[in-house]
């Protein structure tokens, strides 16, 4: 497997973005979807912020006041017997989590060669609604006419459902809500009608039974979505045994939708893998991917805010080359090539 990593890896690092507010600080700029605008090569990136504490033994919670659109900050002592503060990234009570310590943004990225970035100040897509409170997370974009349309993740107390939103140039944007409600992320939409329909790629998330696996559904108007139908599942004992979603928008190849997706094994050890769908009809599996084609190995993706991740949300085809751009350890950017045949060759056939 040949996996060219650039050697300007990590491409976006957290001290390259600036925080969209003095008292806060940015923990993580990673998990962009990807887009070609012009001669630029667009990163939408995904800012994890949280406000900074100057007393010890206070933990400083975000919060959107959806009246006015403006974060708040709540403070809360670590000795508040209420809660569990034992993972840094949420607060819990009773078991379940009630509150996140930092909340994600969109930011847009910019780059002549789709290798050196500039971020820009400002965010581009900010939390607004009662459902989206805790923040937008892992946008993908699916260009489609003259018309970039962006599939993210719009996390409340609620639960985690899917906003989309689209924009002709990456300066403003046309935001549509909630078109999948929780829980459900890792959505993105296929280029292009197939038939008469759009396509998207989900990944519902049951809590009664079940597992996270990915689905797809159809939509005559990308705002509207039924036909839901199981794809593909969890294998036990796999590098995707533990879950699984999809990662960047399914590119058109002669054989078929290749869409990669990222798994994860039962200790949270993330790669990326393949599946190739029918062209025709992309709810049929044509083969899948019996190993990775990438796994963390490289320091940047092996240590970090959350060790151990590869996960791609866009990826462009650049000839017979696959380049992906993707989170690593839920901290940076970073970007590899692939040979198209070399992931082709990680697929097994399904027998019909």
């Amino acid at each position: 497997m040949t996996v060219i990593r650039s050697e300007h890896n990590p491409i976006v690092r957290t001290a390259d973005v600036k925080p969209s507010r003095p008292d806060f600080k940015v923990l993580g700029a990673f998990n962009a979807g990807v887009a070609v605008y012009g001669e630029e090569t667009i990163l939408l990136l995904r800012v994890a912020e949280a406000p900074v504490s100057s007393c010890e033994g206070e933990v400083l919670i975000p919060k959107l006041d959806e009246a006015t659109g403006e974060i708040t900050v709540e403070r809360l002592s670590s000795d508040d017997e209420r809660y569990d503060f034992s993972d840094t990234r949420f607060v819990a009570e009773k078991g379940r989590m009630v509150m996140l310590t930092s909340m994600s943004h969109l930011r847009v990225a910019r780059s002549k060669d789709g290798i050196h970035f500039t971020v820009e100040d400002q965010p581009a897509i900010f939390p607004m609604t009662a459902l989206e409170a805790w923040g937008v997370e892992d946008p993908r974009i699916t260009q489609i006419g003259e018309k970039y349309y962006i599939t993210y993740s719009a996390a409340s107390s609620r639960g985690v459902g899917v906003g989309l939103a689209e924009t002709g140039d990456f300066v403003t944007y046309k935001r549509h809500g909630v078109i999948l409600a929780p829980e459900n992320k890792d959505v993105m939409l296929f280029p292009e009608k197939i038939g008469d329909k759009y396509y998207a790629l989900t990944r519902p998330v049951p809590h009664s039974f079940g597992a996270p696996e990915m689905w797809i559904a159809e939509s005559p108007d990308l705002l509207h979505w039924g036909n839901h139908r199981f794809l593909m599942g969890l294998r036990e004992a796999s590098w995707d045994g533990g879950r699984m979603g999809g990662g960047a928008v399914p590119l058109r190849t002669e054989r078929g939708w290749l869409t990669l997706y990222h798994g994860a094994d039962t200790k949270h050890r993330y790669c990326m893998g393949a599946v190739l769908l029918d062209l025709e009809d992309p709810g049929k599996v044509l083969a899948r991917s019996t190993r990775p084609f990438m796994e963390p190995e490289a320091d940047y993706e092996v240590n970090g805010f959350f060790g151990g991740v590869v996960f791609s949300c866009g990826a462009l085809l650049i000839g017979d080359t696959v380049r992906m751009y993707y989170g690593a350890a839920d901290e940076v950017m970073a970007v590899a090539d692939i040979p198209l045949n070399d992931i082709l060759d990680t697929l097994l056939y399904e027998e019909n």
